[in-house]
């Protein structure tokens, strides 16, 4: 039995659905997110695919409109963050990747949704379009459990009857604004779907409409490495104090979890103040073409054929200084060390065993684009980060790995 609690914290394993229930402070509801790298796939199509995903995100294309996404080429999902979701009764577990850039929540790429008697449908049919894959098929709502004895009822679903680049996992978890689940139902596409996150706030399951995520660096294959928090935060998952920054107006940025920062290699500003993305689907840092050239020019590094990414020496490694984000009025440094791939993963995504790839790449427009960088895994390993739907705005802090020299 769950304890007597408005609220409730959720701890469970990797991957499963039974656990057992832990009250913390503010008692959010709190699960663990396991990264899983597909290994039989290398780093050239993990690249191709975050470009493709950046270039969808960048065009604002993730909808039924969204046609341009077709003209990038569709790659698999090579390295993931997923979280196990119950759906139904007697609940079937999803695997379901954990994405702040999309909100509709979906199944059926890998195992098929598997109808009970919770499950309704709604007749409506439902698409979308990631650059790095699509769905298309039809909107359910059904029970998604959590954890025991904690669920979500009537929650809108997308049920797959075709997907492409999702072959290795079931869905998605859609925790992005509202908003973006705009234009996803092909017969009502001004009608808003609500996300999970609404729904345990609408619900009254938490008090809060925020989510919080915490990643570590790892230099492992699968890992359980992250927590996702409904409701609140994790104070043991940070140090310090959390500092927000206010949603940009800049579009398309704004549509998104989307900030102003400028970033400054060593003391050098190589991007002005400017509106982008923080997204938790894209593996890699991506800034405009002029501040990449910048970084490139100051780093030394030269495009590697293999992998796609910069390539330095280990003396040039030695010599990097920090890559400073300017959010509000805080800095958010990565480390030379949180700048580069993990280096004992190098021979499973076909680089060279002892070379040295930074992890920040060219987003393929110049600055003023209202899209100038994407902040992905790469600068969320190394912060605990917030997302607050009720006061727009997104918030930092350091964590224990924030200097860690993992990589």
């Amino acid at each position: 039995m769950f304890p007597a609690a408005s609220l409730l914290t959720i701890i469970f394993l990797a991957l499963s659905i039974a656990g057992s229930p832990v009250e913390i402070d503010n008692s959010p509801i709190t699960l663990p997110i396991a990264r899983r790298l597909n290994v039989s796939n290398g780093l050239i199509n993990l690249l191709q695919r975050d470009k493709a995903r950046v270039t969808a995100l960048k065009d604002n294309s993730f909808s039924t409109q969204g046609g341009r996404t077709g003209s990038t080429p569709v790659t698999d999902i090579v390295l993931t963050y997923l979280i196990a979701v119950g759906i139904g009764s007697p609940a079937t577990t999803y695997n379901l990747i954990v994405d702040t850039g999309s909100s509709n929540t979906w199944v059926g790429a890998k195992t098929k949704y598997v109808k009970t008697s919770t499950s309704v449908d709604t007749g409506e049919p439902v698409a979308v379009g990631y650059g790095s894959g699509s769905f298309s098929g039809t909107e359910y709502t059904d029970t998604i459990t959590l954890g025991t004895g904690l669920t979500i009822t009537a929650q809108s679903i997308g049920v797959a009857s075709t997907s492409t680049g999702f072959t290795a996992v079931d869905g998605i978890l859609g925790i992005g604004p509202l908003d973006l689940t705009n234009d996803t139902l092909i017969n009502e596409p001004t009608k808003t779907i609500p996300t999970v996150t609404d729904n345990l706030y609408s619900q009254g399951t938490i008090s809060q409409k925020v989510v919080s995520i915490s990643f570590e660096p790892t230099t492992e294959k699968t890992v359980t490495n992250g927590e996702l928090t409904f409701g609140g935060t994790d104070t043991t998952k940070y140090t310090g104090s959390i500092a927000y920054t206010p949603i940009t107006t800049t579009y398309p940025s704004s549509t998104y979890w989307g900030i102003n920062q400028s970033i400054s290699y060593g003391s050098t500003t190589i991007l002005s103040s400017t509106a982008g993305i923080v997204d938790t689907g894209t593996t890699f840092v991506y800034i405009a073409s002029d501040a990449y050239a910048k970084y490139k020019s100051a780093t030394g590094g030269t495009l590697d054929a293999a992998t796609g990414l910069l390539l330095i020496s280990s003396s040039q490694y030695k010599a990097l200084k920090n890559l400073n984000f300017h959010i509000g009025t805080e800095t958010y440094a990565l480390t030379p060390n949180a700048q580069i791939w993990p280096r004992s993963l190098n021979s499973y995504v076909g680089g060279s065993s002892n070379a040295i790839y930074l992890m920040v790449s060219d987003i393929g427009t110049p600055s003023g684009a209202g899209f100038d960088f994407v902040n992905g895994y790469t600068f969320l390993e190394r912060f605990y980060s917030v997302y607050d739907t009720a006061n727009s705005r997104v918030g930092f802090a350091e964590t224990s790995y924030t200097d860690a020299t993992t990589n």
